[in-house]
């Protein structure tokens, strides 16, 4: 399991607070509790981190659980995807993963108790009727004209319901409980509904489902769940979850308890499933796994890592109020992390040929090249009379603090020679198509002047070697407003230039047949890791992050 360290807060006191007054005697258990109804986001892994953290730190256990209770929504691609995106984390459920399907039959037996305490009852009412019933935030609701329907009775239609002799909204069973309370929740909720739909793990043995606030607090007491995380939006549900306890005799020592912390919102993206699936679903990405969404499996193909994610996790911490966090901070996370592990290599996005006019023509040299200053090692760069430079290194009419190349100007090639620019070559119509340049011999490592101070140094690859990329450098994918928040019409807001694709990169031949998910920092460019697209005949990288950290830069004002 990956080493967490998100720190003492509110929800470790509370816990230790528990522990102190003799609850849950038996250790710590928490769980994730993921519906399989899309692709995990960013926001899922902080509750990820927290959980599975809680869990470690207090030496107890956590559980995966499908709330698989909304058929018409849910497939196995998403319980999949769930669990790979669980385990690149870094955690394990161990031999803990479980399915709000795998207790329909005690969720049943729980209503029917239910009933038989007076405390739920069915309901003929359609949903139109039901919501106008509740009534408002200030307006008290009505009892529905069914609610003192006698116990024989409700259980002798909620069976009738379990047998399928009703239509799809025909009857609902509701809890007892106030319809005059001043949350709205515990007005009489629904908690079971029917729905003739196969379920992706029962098939079509249920017809009959209960509500995620009824299935989550009872799920929760099976498993002997002792604190129950959850999202600020739940706050306004607890009542009934200690409610529905309550009314169910579990013991207050050993019963779970539901904590609520705020949720995770970045600026420049959304963090809804809902948005997220209308994104995939009407084509403005190219599926979950798009380098532009903030889905987990979307920032693992961007190259994010797991250990910037943890990291990026525990510096935002656990809060009670909603906040909204600049997204230059997940990236400052990731930057930190690649700029310890990833391998420097030498690769040029807009290709400008060099030919340098004194270095022999059959001439090909290996120059020695360091691989990162964190860990070191080093690695062979064929050299020879023409190169790449990236076309933005050069400028005919150069102003004078420009330091890179430019005509009658120098410039040091990153782990080669001095050169000098003696020619500009260009085509009939005036563009510039190579430069012809002078290579100073004694400038490499060891020739006599190689400390000769030049202050512009630029990369370059071998156009004998190089091989041929297509580069895709991804920017925010959605456009915000001046404090980084999405407005309401969010496809109105996609930024059209989220995605750049350079299709004639070249970069050095060391990286060669590397793995997807391989990452490099392309010197003086930025971040890049080898997309699931790479094949033995085509080189893709997709930028990760660029080099500048504004959110570092902007916590030292």
């Amino acid at each position: 399991m990956a080493e967490t360290t998100m720190g003492t807060n509110f929800i470790q006191n509370a816990i230790d607070e528990d522990l102190k007054q003799g609850k849950y005697s038996d250790g710590i258990h928490t769980r994730f509790p993921p519906e399989p109804n899309g692709y995990l986001h960013v926001g899922h892994a902080k509750s990820i981190c927290l959980n599975f953290g809680l869990a470690e730190r207090n030496h107890g256990l956590c559980n995966l659980r499908f709330d698989d209770t909304n058929p018409t929504k849910e497939n196995t691609e998403f319980v999949d995807s769930i669990k790979k995106d669980i385990q690149w984390l870094g955690f394990s459920w161990g031999d803990r993963m479980f399915y709000a399907s795998d207790y329909f039959d005690k969720l049943y037996d729980f209503a029917e108790k239910l009933i038989e305490k007076g405390l739920a009852y069915v309901d003929d009412l359609t949903a139109e009727q039901i919501k106008e019933y509740r009534g408002t935030l200030t307006e008290p609701g009505k009892p529905s004209p069914y609610r003192d329907r006698p116990v024989e009775e409700n259980l002798d239609l909620f069976r009738r319901m379990k047998a399928g002799e009703f239509a799809d909204g025909e009857k609902v069973l509701r809890a007892k409980i106030d319809m005059a309370s001043p949350n709205v929740v515990m007005r009489d909720p629904v908690i079971y509904r029917i729905a003739h739909v196969a379920h992706h793990r029962t098939g079509d043995k249920w017809c009959i489902y209960p509500m995620y606030d009824f299935a989550h607090p009872l799920s929760d007491a099976i498993e002997g769940i002792t604190h129950s995380v959850c999202t600020l939006e739940f706050e306004i549900h607890r009542p009934f979850y200690d409610w529905l306890l309550d009314s169910l005799d579990f013991d207050p020592m050993t019963r779970p308890r539901q904590i609520e912390f705020a949720r995770l919102n970045l600026t420049n993206t959304v963090t809804s499933k809902r948005k997220l699936r209308q994104l995939v679903e009407e084509g403005y990405v190219r599926g979950w796994d798009d380098p532009r969404m903030p889905t987990i499996s979307g920032m693992r193909r961007r190259g994010y890592t797991p250990a910037a994610i943890r990291k990026f996790c525990e510096e935002i911490g656990v809060a009670k109020a909603d906040s909204l966090v600049d997204y230059a901070m997940l990236e400052h996370c990731v930057r930190e992390d690649l700029n310890e592990n990833a391998d420097r290599v030498m690769a040029v996005l807009h290709p400008l040929k060099v030919v340098l006019t004194n270095y022999p023509e059959d001439k090909q040299e290996w120059l020695v090249a360091d691989n990162n200053p964190m860990h070191g090692g080093s690695r062979f760069v064929p050299f020879s009379r023409e190169i790449w430079i990236d076309r933005d290194d050069f400028l005919e009419d150069a102003p004078k603090k420009f330091f890179r190349l430019k005509p009658g100007g120098e410039v040091r090639l990153k782990h080669a020679y001095i050169i000098k620019c003696e020619e500009v070559i260009k085509d009939a119509e005036g563009h510039i198509t190579e430069l012809h340049c002078t290579v100073d011999p004694d400038s490499k490592t060891g020739g006599a002047t190689a400390g000769r101070k030049i202050k512009g140094t630029i990369q370059w690859v071998a156009c004998q070697t190089a091989l041929d990329a297509e580069v895709r450098l991804y920017n925010t994918l959605l456009e915000t407003d001046e404090n980084g928040n999405v407005p309401q019409d969010f496809i109105a807001a996609l930024n059209k230039d989220s995605l750049e694709v350079i299709a004639d990169a070249k970069i050095e031949p060391s990286v060669k047949l590397t793995a997807a998910g391989t990452h490099y920092q392309f010197l003086r460019i930025g971040y890049f890791v080898v997309d699931p697209d790479t094949t033995p005949e085509k080189l893709v990288f997709n930028r990760v992050v660029g080099l500048r950290d504004s959110w570092a830069k902007a916590q030292k004002k």
